[in-house]
């Protein structure tokens, strides 16, 4: 028997499963929360990425759920085996909504066009990495920073969890514009599901049980299933539901959007205008996998004591070669998923995790309809008590270090406020320059971080940046 903390031979030792304290079972077990709390993005990608082009194409939904899984399937892997880290990869939400309302519907760009812009950006984040630039601007972040920044994602997620249930909604009002369920009541089938689940899964996690994330979604989404037969007709419960048949073999044209894509965007936009539009995704896409994966590692209790992530690297550039690979397979830009955090709350602390979810992803190719069942209401428990989980690094924030503290504070409310953690990094990043120039410190701030802040003034700005040079 290998014993706690040693390496032995194998599965386990190649992931180094028994020295990072997990067993298979965990790992599988973690694979399928992951899985679990980021199916959504099989049916909303096609949802996203549906609208008519210039030339009046819109992509066939069942050719978009197949290459968004085949995308995600394959990166997930890559990531698991390659940088042996317990985190997932999906076409990047907030991206796919660029790609399909600023660049198809915005800037007349033809779908192909369009998800060429996604493939450049992946390949010059590709060579960032690759020159060892993107990692340098991740060291050179105050510790205190990073710590925000998992805060930042923690309550992030637990908003995304409210938002996906129908807990919280807009009002449609300026004042105020959030308001709690619809008309400010809690109504309906889907959010008493919800309320259940939660409250199923707060019982279980304070209990310290195993699997305590994936027996809720299990058990929510079973009672979604009653609920929706018994009360609502078998009509389609949260607008996912679907129990027809549970495998379906894709057709072969599901399959054609793969390597559709055009450079044609250049002569489109012209240069400026195609320079600024890789410019605003690049970033976005660099910095939401930085603290992406700062905010994971800390969860995984990963990181070194300079809050760094070994072999950073090695995460960076699955990462950033799967942002081009979604384009290539116009699924748009992927990326790491803060719902990785999920599988690590289930105790996920290895790449074996994030190959089960890859394989999940691949399978869901075949059975779709089975994915689908899951409802956001039974997935968005277990955001919110992974909002908490991640919430508690908040007591590694100075507080009594204002030039810290309050970029640090940015951080954390900016990410939820705006449903950004590129913006949230921003504002924070700008606020700690900015600070620390005012107060006669600027030796006290890393090279890297001048870049870096320099950068996000053009991206807050590059609505006027745009207008003037184009």
């Amino acid at each position: 028997m290998v014993k706690t903390g040693t390496r032995g031979g194998g599965l386990d030792g190649y992931f180094k499963i028994t020295e990072r304290g997990s067993n298979v079972r965990t790992e599988v077990i973690a694979g399928l929360t992951t899985f679990m709390t980021m199916a959504y993005i099989l049916f909303l990608n096609p949802l996203i990425l549906s609208g008519p082009d210039r030339d009046g194409v819109t992509l066939a939904p069942a050719a978009v759920l197949t290459v968004t899984a085949l995308a995600a399937g394959l990166t997930t892997i890559a990531m698991g085996v390659f940088s042996n880290y317990p985190f997932a990869i999906a076409a990047g939400l907030g991206l796919n909504a660029v790609v399909a309302f600023q660049l198809v519907g915005g800037s007349g760009l033809t779908w192909p066009e369009a998800m060429g812009v996604i493939v450049v950006e992946g390949i010059v984040i590709l060579i960032l990495v690759l020159t060892k630039f993107r990692q340098a601007v991740m060291e050179s972040v105050p510790l205190p920073l990073k710590h925000s920044i998992a805060v930042g994602i923690g309550l992030f997620i637990a908003v995304i969890g409210f938002v996906d249930a129908g807990f919280v909604t807009t009002t449609t009002q300026p004042n105020p514009p959030l308001q709690l369920g619809a008309a400010n009541e809690l109504q309906g089938w889907p959010i008493g599901v919800f309320l259940f689940g939660l409250l199923l899964t707060l019982f279980l996690f304070s209990r310290r049980m195993k699997g305590a994330l994936l027996i809720g979604i299990v058990a929510t989404t079973i009672a979604a299933v009653i609920v929706n037969e018994a009360f609502l007709d078998g009509e389609a419960f949260g607008g996912k539901a679907n129990y027809g048949s549970i495998a379906d073999f894709p057709s072969a044209d599901n399959f054609d959007l793969i390597g559709n894509f055009s450079f044609g965007f250049f002569a489109e936009l012209g240069i400026i205008a195609a320079i600024l539009a890789i410019f605003t995704i690049m970033l976005s896409d660099f910095f939401d996998t930085m603290g992406t994966a700062i905010g994971l590692g800390r969860e995984a209790n990963l990181l070194d004591e300079e809050g760094r992530l070994p072999d950073i690297g090695r995460v960076l550039a699955v990462d950033s070669g799967a942002a081009a690979l979604g384009g290539a397979f116009s699924a748009s830009s992927n990326t790491t998923y803060i719902e990785s955090a999920s599988g690590i709350a289930e105790g996920g602390r290895t790449g074996l995790t994030a190959v089960v979810v890859g394989v999940l992803f691949l399978l869901s190719i075949f059975f779709s309809p089975l994915a689908q069942i899951i409802p956001f209401e039974a997935a968005a428990p277990a955001l919110v008590i992974v909002g908490f989980l991640m919430m508690t690094n908040i007591r590694h924030v100075p507080w009594d270090d204002f030039e810290l503290a309050i970029p640090a504070f940015l951080t954390i409310v900016v990410m939820p406020f705006t449903y950004s953690i590129t913006n949230g990094i921003g504002a924070s990043f700008v606020s700690f320059v900015f600070l620390k120039l005012a107060r006669g410190k600027a030796s006290e701030v890393h090279p890297m971080m001048y870049i870096a802040a320099a950068a996000f003034v053009v991206y807050f700005g590059i609505f006027y940046v745009r207008l003037y040079l184009t």
